[in-house]
């Protein structure tokens, strides 16, 4: 029998020829001469004994080769952007295409073909999509998208470094290379001062990973998932929840919606990448640039800002009448329960969209506005900017302030439907006593974070160069370790609970209490899980690393050693379906050094009420990030609204959180205290990975 890891070679070194060996063992595909690009074809001969290989992967020769003419319209050498509707459709296209095969044997032969003659990016992403919903690949272990292709996430000054080290030392015995903190700009720049929320790796591959376990264009059966329009909705709004705590944390006001759209952007955006494979540099957003209308007939994206504005205009006008009009010329109503739904995957314009040409392409066009900002007509052949790929716009300043404009308008359709009263929220016979914080060695209800350094490989995607590992080491905000402790009573009889556990800052800019109106939006999910009940007192623990929210550490920067589960055991599929989550380091903000006041706030849910049937699909479970990235192949795990109890304008007289609650919600004041230490990489047992020591005080600003 096959082994199916074997595909995964293809991720490795992506621009590099099929029959270059892969990995450290060197491993080559036997490649059928038919197979090879007119280019290598003459040169089949020489190539067997230029590149003889270590292990050979057998390939069988398809018969005939299905049409690949619409994914090959995009040349190998140019940026590849799901924003970009030609794009979105070769890249569905190829997926269709990867999915329909019948047998891993023959998406394996097929895979092969396609690797040098596909875009490697939409190779990649297609691949990947396919891999993950295949019913006889999902147990395969996908690499990180940061080691496939290190430029997208890192200063491009590395891999000069990087290169020279491969060159130079022998594998086993490199040295980390150090990516230093202020590559991008200097606190002359405001908005610099979190760059290290928005340049974070992790964030950065979460954001990737989301979108291509929910992509909005490809095979009805896979974009097509339960409640997939409102967690488009949630998910982002919950990065525009985390970021303001973060500006906050750091004496800055919240982030601006970006509402004029015909004055200049006060924010510009240097990224220090570099494009490897259209051999450029990524282009700059300088101050002050304007938005105008899109002419880049190239690429087929062709839009007037006035387009944007009608767009807008129609979804206002739907939000306050309370339904869209499909295609069939109908009235769709925007319920209760689905509204949210059918307004996100209009907003996003994914092919779930139930009329595309009246509601057009708000949330994806104006990404493509403002990455082609600086060249809107092509006129200096300018590639796209790093708003136009999902792998890099939360890098850029103005991705946070596009993202509330989005957010606003769906918090314009939440405040339509009605308020949660107090049966909505109540679940009789249950209070919530208390809530506090532990950590070992601090204060109770007071969180502590630092920075931390971790080391990714490059190796996979360094191309043409000698093998072996060698890793670039970043710096990354960390928290220390910490449990929940919660006490609830229970006058009735044992039953199930859904805990549900949310953070917010407690002061607003001016330093003045929150309203509850304004806080219920800057509330982040820490938490959610079931719990069963007992009359009586009841003592819940839960450590910070169960989170619903995150994935750990060893997932978001894993490199193909021993922290992933076996390709054949049942944790292997959840594994890659759960790379799709928020970082765990980055589950609590950075506070401040005086220690950022914020509450903590506990609900109890009525756990009957919440259950959804057939939460578990297939039986294959996800206990990581399920509350931003749903189950692998199931309904979403909550009945509730997303964002439950936090959704919804409040009820008449209440202003204040204190005035929300119920008996079955407790709020806790809370410190985040920040100490500018930095504690060095962790040990690791993957192979050739450099130790250091356990910790230093080195100091950063």
């Amino acid at each position: 029998m096959a082994d199916k890891n074997n595909i995964l070679y293809l991720f490795d070194r992506p621009t590099e020829p099929i029959f270059i060996g892969k990995g450290d063992e060197n491993v080559s595909f036997d490649v059928p001469t038919e197979y090879l690009i007119d280019r290598y074809k003459p040169l089949a001969s020489d190539i067997q004994t230029r590149f003889p290989g270590g292990k050979t992967v057998p390939v069988t020769k398809l018969s005939s080769i299905p049409d690949l003419s619409i994914p090959l319209g995009l040349k190998r050498d140019k940026p590849f952007s799901l924003f970009n509707t030609s794009h979105s459709k070769m890249a569905a296209k190829l997926i269709e295409i990867l999915m329909n095969v019948k047998s891993y044997d023959e998406l394996l032969s097929l895979s092969v073909y396609c690797r040098d003659r596909i875009n490697p990016y939409m190779f990649t992403y297609a691949l990947s999509v396919a891999l993950i919903h295949r019913p006889d690949t999902r147990n395969l272990r996908l690499p990180s998208h940061s080691e496939m292709f290190p430029s997208l996430y890192m200063d491009s000054s590395v891999f000069a470094r990087a290169r020279e080290e491969s060159a130079v030392v022998q594998a086993g015995s490199r040295t980390p290379i150090e990516i230093p903190h202020d590559y991008s700009a200097n606190n002359l720049d405001a908005e610099h001062r979190i760059s290290y929320f928005r340049e974070d790796i992790g964030i950065n591959l979460h954001h990737w990973h989301w979108h291509l376990v929910y992509p909005f264009d490809g095979p009805l059966s896979i974009v097509n998932k339960n409640r997939r329009g409102e967690l488009f909705f949630y998910m982002h709004q919950q990065i525009i929840a985390r970021y303001n705590m973060e500006r906050l944390s750091n004496n800055m006001n919240r982030v601006v919606r970006l509402t004029n759209w015909d004055q200049p952007i006060e924010e510009g955006y240097f990224p220090k990448l570099d494009n490897i494979l259209a051999n450029r540099v990524w282009p700059s957003r300088p101050v002050n640039a304007v938005l105008q209308n899109i002419s880049r007939e190239v690429e087929q994206i062709t839009f007037d800002i006035e387009d944007l504005v009608r767009w807008r205009d129609r979804i206002f006008n739907a939000i306050h009448s309370g339904f869209i009009i499909n295609t069939a010329g109908q009235q769709v109503r925007l319920t209760e329960t689905d509204g949210i739904d059918i307004l996100g995957n209009l907003i996003e314009a994914s092919i779930l969209s139930q009329n595309p040409n009246f509601y057009g392409s708000l949330h994806n066009n104006g990404h493509n506005a403002i990455a082609y900002i600086h060249d809107p007509d092509n006129r200096f052949l300018e590639n796209y900017g790093v708003m136009g790929d999902s792998a890099t716009a939360m890098r850029d300043p103005i991705f946070y302030r596009w993202h509330a404009y989005i957010d606003d308008i769906f918090q314009e359709y939440k405040a339509t439907i009605p308020s949660y009263n107090v049966q909505n929220l109540n679940f009789d016979n249950v209070t919530v006593q208390s809530v506090e914080v532990t950590a070992t060695g601090l204060p109770r209800n007071e969180f502590a974070t630092f920075w931390q350094q971790s080391d990714t490989d490059l190796s996979r995607g360094l191309d043409f160069l000698p093998r072996g590992s060698i890793f670039a080491r970043f710096t990354h905000l960390q928290h220390a370790p910490f449990n929940y402790k919660i006490v609830v009573e229970n006058n009735g009889n044992q039953r199930i609970g859904t805990v549900r556990i949310f953070l917010a800052p407690k002061f607003d800019e001016r330093g003045l209490p929150f309203l509850f109106r304004e806080q219920r939006k800057l509330f982040v999910e820490l938490d959610k899980f079931s719990t069963s009940l007992r009359r009586g007192r009841n003592e819940i623990v839960r450590r910070s690393i169960e989170s619903s929210v995150t994935i750990p550490h060893e997932i978001t920067y894993r490199n193909q050693g021993s922290n992933r589960p076996a390709a054949n055991s049942d944790a292997a599929p959840m594994f890659n379906f759960c790379g799709c989550g928020w970082p765990q380091n980055m589950l609590i903000a950075k506070g401040s050094p005086e220690g950022f006041q914020c509450q903590l706030f506990v609900m109890v849910s009525n756990g009957e009420i919440d259950q959804v049937a057939n939460a578990q699909g297939d039986g294959q479970t996800c206990d990581d990030a399920s509350s931003y990235c749903g189950i692998l192949n199931s309904r979403y795990p909550d009945s509730r609204s997303m964002g439950y109890p936090f959704d919804r304008t409040p009820r008449d007289g209440v202003v204040t959180l204190q005035q929300f609650l119920t008996t079955n919600m407790v709020v806790q004041d809370v410190r985040i205290r920040f100490t500018n230490r930095t504690v060095a990489p962790l040990q690791n047992a993957t192979v050739n990975r450099p130790t250091g020591a356990s910790a230093n005080n080195n100091q950063r600003n």
